[in-house]
């Protein structure tokens, strides 16, 4: 046999590798598998990301690419991989990391990641160097984007910059066979950041260890102030009624459910019912708030699990509620908090009532000190505020996005002759329970969102958001960067805050946008901005319908392609725009990315008062009430209900007058408040609600599994459908709703049989709508988004009836679909309204847009 003695030729090459790929210990992943392969040549970091030089044979080379991709490090997202042949002149002897690379910015920023398995036991550990200490780290979790200044991610563009590394953790840092090799963020008790206690007063309290001092205080039933990662949270027992009354009280957050932390999933597990996929989420990297369904009747439970002599956490922590939002220990800091608290504690933000929270120890001194007792801080800045992320876990038939914060894991492979090869995907297994994002922050953010096909080279765009639960969102290269949560900007601090970090995420990114998308809403704060912007650069503006906006961020985030024929989406939410100038907020639209035609919509009905509306339910009760029946009619028949002698003392005259004059009482086809009005007529936040949605969200917790089975046997309330506009418009009319619900509120019916029907029948009729419509459309894929979507019973009853009908259900998991997922839609309609039409047209000829959908004319 004969033996072939000549070695394998060698090839160098070059290797781009894009994606989040800096601050997670990408560079010693690449140099060890270098070392394995057998190679030599180099690795840096540069503006787009990691850049590789390899020399060695053929077959070690694709050994290489190929471990690359199955063996990355935990918080890693490769984008891309592009090979090419090295043309330099460089010699390589060895494999080395070098020194990063400054360059234009198309590179990532990681975020911020919960302490690691190893971590958490170095800090829990007395033998180790990191007892105890709030702040360990290493290239697996630990802060990322909260300090970040710029790019490329290295120490000295961070708030660490200031931390110069002792001789041991800059051992550490430069050994490439240790997890901290590069760890940005690396320190220790002896060279890091240092936490210390402090009273309301500002003076230093004289203590030992302040992090036990603080768990005694809050065993005291004391508030502390607790800078954290991303922001400020005030802490108080979660089981002392008195101590959360005050908080309440303090904060002025009257009735807005709190978050919760517990030291484990043991201690969830007492107050709550877990399934696999709330464990998951709660132990990933990004430690969302995960709401959760608590035990029913859990002072009776005989469950072994149950132990009922747990603390009973205080009925104001969630008043109205049947889930619970919990998170487990994300930093050392909360670890070692809770270590000694087999109860849950509250962990909110530390702020007044829809203000940002508070980043900076000065400015927490300041407003913070009538509502926290002591303040536990440290020296490390915060420069990037980030909230916590919400998340919650719905059943569902459908095979599930993969939900990382970003999207699919698609890799491209391209080889060195520019042939793409080897694409790899990372998908989940099937599941029958389904991610949905309520709001996408620390953990989440800024992972960017690979756009579908058709988008590659789209222009860059910058996307302003919406008022309320706003975002903002960087387009280009085929992916979207949404910033984390930004809260609302009707709030001037709020507005001020969603200023700076827009400017930061454009410095960051390097972001020069050639368009700029708004929602059509003429006095938004972010619209009125991007005007302002557009006419100061030169830009061209896309102001774009709100519900639009819901169903193409939907459209994107299922990946459907550019030039894909028209959906038909299903926006309902509390209210948006129309393109009449009246507000729209239960929308039917046949759309793709670059239009829309509005097929059917809820029946408008008076918003009394316009915002007073959604704090004021009855508003919307009379309102209903007054459009389906008189007031004669109303007190002949149902006098005697306590409904109607509360409306009845209201000045209904002049109600009455505004609603006839329309001075103050537009009309809004507005699902949220539909809800709202039904809520309110059951007595539910009858009179006023703290905060948007409350009336509809303690509707939502009557309803029972055992109401929902009991009403399929029943006639749930009825909804008309009616023809308007020769055909080309339908409306859902919800006269017959009344009627039967006043006949049942008559008949002493159980509200929470009321709510079911309402539940019930509302989703029955979304279903004979689209039967409606069904005829007309091309795809049978159906699009649910909007915030009243976050109604995990409606969304499952809705989903369910069409999914029977046929229809393929797509829906939001790693945006959220509430406003907090708009600019993402904002942005990839300005992108494809930047194609020209008639290339469009030219596109789609013979394809089929439908009867009623029609392309402009140019």
């Amino acid at each position: 046999m004969a033996i072939n003695n000549h070695p394998s030729p060698i090839n160098q090459e070059e290797i781009r590798v894009r994606g989040t790929v800096q601050g997670v210990g990408f560079r010693p992943t690449v140099y060890r598998l270098a070392k394995a392969c057998n190679l030599v040549g180099e690795v840096c970091n540069d503006g787009q990301g990691v850049l590789i030089y390899v020399s060695g044979t053929t077959d070690a080379i694709a050994e290489f690419v190929q471990r690359l991709q199955l063996e990355s490090p935990p918080l890693a997202r490769i984008e891309s991989i592009d090979r090419t042949f090295y043309q330099g002149d460089r010699v390589f002897c060895d494999f080395t990391i070098t020194q990063s690379v400054n360059s234009t910015v198309q590179t990532q920023i990681p975020p911020d990641a919960a302490t690691c398995p190893q971590c958490q036991a170095e800090t829990l550990d007395s033998r180790s160097r990191w007892y105890n200490y709030p702040f360990t780290n290493c290239t697996h979790c630990g802060p990322r984007l909260s300090i970040i200044r710029s790019i490329p991610y290295d120490r000295k563009h961070t708030s660490m910059a200031e931390f110069g590394m002792c001789p041991h953790c800059a051992r550490e840092y430069l050994d490439i066979e240790n997890r901290r090799f590069h760890a940005q963020p690396i320190a220790c008790p002896i060279c890091g950041p240092t936490v210390w206690l402090e009273g309301a007063n500002g003076e230093k309290i004289d203590t030992s260890n302040p992090i036990d001092t603080v768990c005694t205080l809050l065993q005291q039933g004391k508030i502390v102030a607790i800078k954290g990662l991303g922001g400020i949270h005030l802490a108080c027992d979660a089981t002392n009624e008195t101590t959360v009354q005050n908080l309440r009280s303090r904060k002025q957050r009257y009735h807005k459910p709190f978050a919760l932390m517990a030291r484990d999933l043991a201690v969830i597990e007492q107050y709550c019912t877990l399934n696999a996929k709330e464990r998951e989420l709660l132990q990933s990297p990004a430690a969302p708030i995960v709401l959760i369904d608590v035990i029913p009747n859990r002072d009776n439970c005989r469950d072994v699990a149950c132990n009922v002599s747990t603390p009973k956490i205080a009925d104001s922590v969630a008043s109205g509620q049947m889930t619970l939002g919990f998170m487990l220990p994300y930093t050392p800091l909360h670890h070692l908090i809770m270590q000694r608290l087999d109860y849950p504690i509250i962990l909110t933000s530390g702020n007044l009532s829809d203000e940002p929270q508070c980043i900076d120890n000065q400015d927490a001194r300041l407003k913070l000190s009538k509502i926290a007792d002591y303040f536990l801080l440290h020296n490390r800045d915060i420069v990037n505020r980030v909230d916590d992320s919400v998340v919650r876990v719905i059943p569902s038939k459908r095979q599930p996005q993969n939900f990382d914060g970003g999207g699919f894991s698609h890799i491209r492979v391209t080889n060195k002759d520019n042939r793409e090869t080897r694409p790899y995907r990372g998908t989940m297994a099937r599941h029958t329970l389904y991610t949905q994002t309520l709001r996408r922050a620390r953990g989440y953010a800024p992972q960017p969102i690979p756009l579908p096909p058709g988008f590659e080279n789209s222009p860059p765009i910058l996307a302003m958001g919406s008022e309320l639960k706003n975002t903002f969102c960087l387009l280009r290269d085929g992916k979207a960067i949404l910033s984390q949560h930004l809260g609302d900007l009707e709030n001037a601090a709020a507005f001020n805050t969603y200023q700076n970090t827009l400017n930061l995420y454009l410095n960051l990114f390097e972001h020069k946008p050639s368009a700029i998308a708004t929602d059509k809403h003429p006095e938004y704060l972010s619209t009125k901005l991007g005007q302002e912007l557009a006419t100061a650069n030169h830009l061209t503006l896309h102001p774009i319908q709100h519900h639009h906006a819901h169903i193409a961020a939907c459209m994107a985030e299922n990946s459907i392609p550019l030039n894909t024929s028209p959906v038909l989406g299903i926006a309902l939410d509390g209210l948006g725009y129309g393109e009449d100038g009246t507000i729209w907020g239960g929308e039917f639209l046949y759309a793709d990315y670059r239009k829309f035609q509005r097929l059917g919509r809820f029946k408008p009905i008076a918003m009394i008062g316009g915002e007073q509306a959604i704090y004021q339910p009855w508003r919307n009760t009379y309102a209903h009430l007054m459009a389906a029946l008189n007031w004669e009619t109303l007190q002949q028949e149902y006098g005697d209900l306590d409904l109607i002698q509360f409306l009845d003392q209201k000045p209904r005259p002049l109600l009455n007058q505004l609603m006839e004059k329309g001075i103050n009482a537009p009309l809004a086809s507005s699902t949220g408040r539909l809800f709202d009005a039904v809520a309110a007529a059951l007595g539910i936040c009858r009179a006023e609600c703290s905060y948007e949605g409350q009336a509809a969200i303690e509707m939502e917790a009557l309803v029972t599994q055992d109401s929902l089975n009991y009403v399929k046997e029943l006639a749930v309330y009825p909804f008309e459908i009616a023809n308007l506009d020769k055909g080309t418009l339908f409306e859902l009319e919800p006269r017959p709703l009344w009627l039967a619900l006043l006949e049942d509120l008559k008949q002493n019916v159980p509200k929470s049989l009321i709510a079911a029907k309402f539940h019930q029948g509302l989703a029955d009729a979304i279903a004979n709508m689209v039967q409606q419509l069904s005829p007309d459309l091309i795809s049978n894929h159906v699009i649910l988004t909007g915030g009243v979507f976050q109604n995990r019973i409606f969304f499952t009853q809705v989903s369910e009836n069409l999914e029977r009908m046929g229809m393929k259900v797509l829906t939001q998991s790693v945006v959220p679909p509430n406003d907090g997922g708009l600019s993402l839609g904002q942005a990839v309609i300005a992108a494809a309204q930047s194609v020209s039409y008639r290339e469009r047209l030219k596109q789609n000829v013979g394809a089929g847009l439908g009867t009623n959908f029609r392309l402009p004319t140019e």
